[in-house]
Order: structure tokens, then sequence, then C-alpha cells
């Protein structure tokens, strides 16, 4: 089912059971995919969300999207957008808003689900207005600090829960980003479950039944 009215195109999913005030899951693809990446998950995860997956606003040829621009040629390897990335934090930020009003979602129970660059979003999101996010749930990226707004350590992240994974093998996000989040995350006081399987740059299946799990108890 599309809807297109929202800042961002985006597919979405209705709890099965309607009610105002449903918790949602925001689904948040990597660099080149699109919205319905993701969104294959819907038919697994809870059914008692409101879950939307939104397609980054940067159009790639011949296919796909990105939430910012990344220069594979830059002389350190890789050089992402960091203005446009900025900006993709506070467009998903206003999102958030306009989902929670739009289908009368509980503000007070929103989930982050991203992939790659989603996941490094999600982060952004999260740490820079916790207010807005409850759970995190970060497949295949890391926290880049330089798309934390100023001052984020002074956020109150009393409500906020992270659970993140990594493959082993990954060949595009190196691992040892990933294993920096959590250590990162305990000094602001944040929950953080961290997982790694033994896969690329992927989701296992072992992995996606264990964030199920966690999402259930969080």
């Amino acid at each position: 089912m599309q809807k297109q009215n929202l800042q961002l195109e985006h597919n979405y999913q209705a709890p099965k059971v309607t009610s105002d005030n449903a918790p949602v899951i925001i689904l948040l693809h990597g660099f080149g995919s699109d919205e319905n990446d993701l969104f294959s998950f819907a038919a697994e995860l809870p059914d008692t969300y409101h879950i939307i997956a939104l397609k980054a606003p940067i159009p790639m040829q011949p296919y796909g999207n990105a939430w910012y621009n990344i220069y594979f040629d830059a002389a350190d390897g890789k050089f992402s957008d960091i203005p446009q990335a900025i900006a993709s934090r506070d467009l998903i930020s206003n999102c958030i808003d306009e989902i929670v009003e739009k289908y009368k979602a509980d503000a007070s129970n929103v989930t982050l689900l991203g992939f790659s660059q989603g996941t490094i979003l999600s982060f952004a999101v999260a740490l820079s207005y916790p207010e807005k996010v409850k759970n995190v749930i970060g497949l295949s990226g890391y926290i880049n600090e330089e798309l934390l707004k100023e001052g984020y350590s002074e956020n109150d992240y009393k409500n906020l829960s992270v659970y993140t994974s990594h493959g082993t093998v990954d060949q595009v996000l190196p691992i040892d980003w990933a294993r920096k989040t959590q250590p990162f995350l305990k000094k602001l006081n944040i929950p953080c479950e961290y997982s790694e399987f033994p896969v690329g740059h992927g989701v296992a299946p072992q992995n996606f039944y264990e964030l199920k799990t966690w999402l259930e108890k969080h």
C-alpha cells in the first residue's frame, strides 16, 4: 500500500488491530536501495505496529536512492557528504512527527530500524532527538559522530534502547567501526545489545530472529 503525502515516498502496513496510539516501526534502507527493500521484513514483524518504509530523497543512477552521497574515490577511501547526511537526519526527524500525526501512532513508542546508511541515520536521529525515538535497531552500521547535533551528550536518553548487529566479514563497513557502538552508548547510559554474525554486509536469518525477540521485550 503506497501513501505519497508525507515528505518522503513510503510503503505502509497497518497494524492488524486498528487502534489509535499503536506503536510504529520506521524502516530506513541502505545506500543504493529503496523503500521496498526492508519492507520485505514487514510481514515478519509484530502485527501490532504501524510499519513504514521511507524512501531516501537522493535518486541514484541507474536505480536506487541514497540518504547522502558517498564518494568512494575520496583519498581516505570513503567520504560521506556530511551536509546532505545532516539534512536527511532532520528530514527523518520531521517525518517522525508527520507519521505520528497522519497514522495516529504512539509518539512515545517509535522504533527506527535501519540497514547500513539507514542505521547510521537511525543513530544520528535518535542521539540528536531522543525525545522522538524509543528503540533503535541498527543493522550493519555504526555511529558517525559528525552527524550528531551539537551538545548531544547533554540529552536525556533514559527512554532509549538499542539493538545493533554486524557481520564479521563485512567488506563495506568494517566491523571495527561497529564494535565502537556499544562502548559509545554505554558512556551515555544507553542500554545496547550488540551481536556479531558470520556474514558479510547483510542480515543473517538468526540475526532477524534475534532482533524480533529483542523488539518483543522492548
